[in-house]
């Protein structure tokens, strides 16, 4: 529902946009900086955790986290700019029970860093509302990490695998005058990982495989350049 809000937002109020001033518009060669606040919404539904043992069963959680993004867009030309999205988040890994399984709960923290770029179309440059769309290309890398919990013994030890993957992104930037505008947006991003544990005594070696693929929700403002 999130999701399909934000992107009405960007074409709903199309219909009442009026022109701008041509130093407003975007042109080639401008730099759009923005800030935003963002809610990272990962798929906690998907991955299992196998050990020595085999299947344990156990259904994989990770858990949502708010923080701030700084993203640089460079105009080609009016209608397309590339963008670079750059800010990292901590999350939790857990494992959620199914009927044969251990329960073990919060078992990784970690620190996500996701450099992100995108290709993007700004659909009316020239107006005061500037919906716009963009694909790319994800990196994460999984830093800082600890193992938690009923895993957390001495010696254990995890570490997540870097990921590449697409992302897709819609939004909207709001002109408040020449240069500086407020920008609503919205992402997917394939992640996907596998945790590798060592050191845990309780299950002997172990793995976590899942796909993260969060949907990412970010308001802030923005100045051109």
């Amino acid at each position: 529902m999130k999701l399909m809000n934000l992107v009405g937002a960007c074409f709903v109020a199309v219909g009442s946009m009026s022109p701008v001033s041509t130093a407003m518009a975007y042109d080639a060669g401008d730099w759009l900086v923005r800030g935003r606040v963002i809610n990272i919404n990962p798929n906690d539904d998907s991955g299992r955790l196998y050990t020595t043992a085999g299947d344990l069963g156990e259904g994989v959680t990770v858990t949502e986290d708010t923080v701030p993004e700084l993203d640089i867009t460079y105009m080609i030309n009016p209608h397309w700019g590339v963008e670079l999205i750059l800010g990292y988040s901590t999350h939790e890994v857990g494992t959620r029970g199914q009927p044969a399984a251990i329960g073990l709960g919060r078992v990784i923290d970690s620190k996500v860093l996701p450099p992100t770029l995108t290709l993007q179309y700004h659909f009316l440059p020239n107006e005061s509302l500037r919906p716009y769309v963009g694909a790319g290309i994800n990196y994460t890398y999984f830093f800082d990490e600890k193992v938690q919990g009923i895993l957390d013994k001495p010696g254990a030890k995890v570490k997540l695998a870097s990921s590449w993957g697409l992302a897709v992104q819609a939004g909207l930037d709001i002109a408040i005058d020449d240069d500086w505008f407020v920008n609503l947006d919205v992402k997917y991003i394939d992640i996907e990982t596998k945790a590798s544990f060592r050191g845990i005594n309780l299950v002997g070696a172990a793995n976590i495989n899942t796909q993260i693929d969060p949907v990412v929700y970010g308001i802030g403002i923005g100045r051109r350049f």
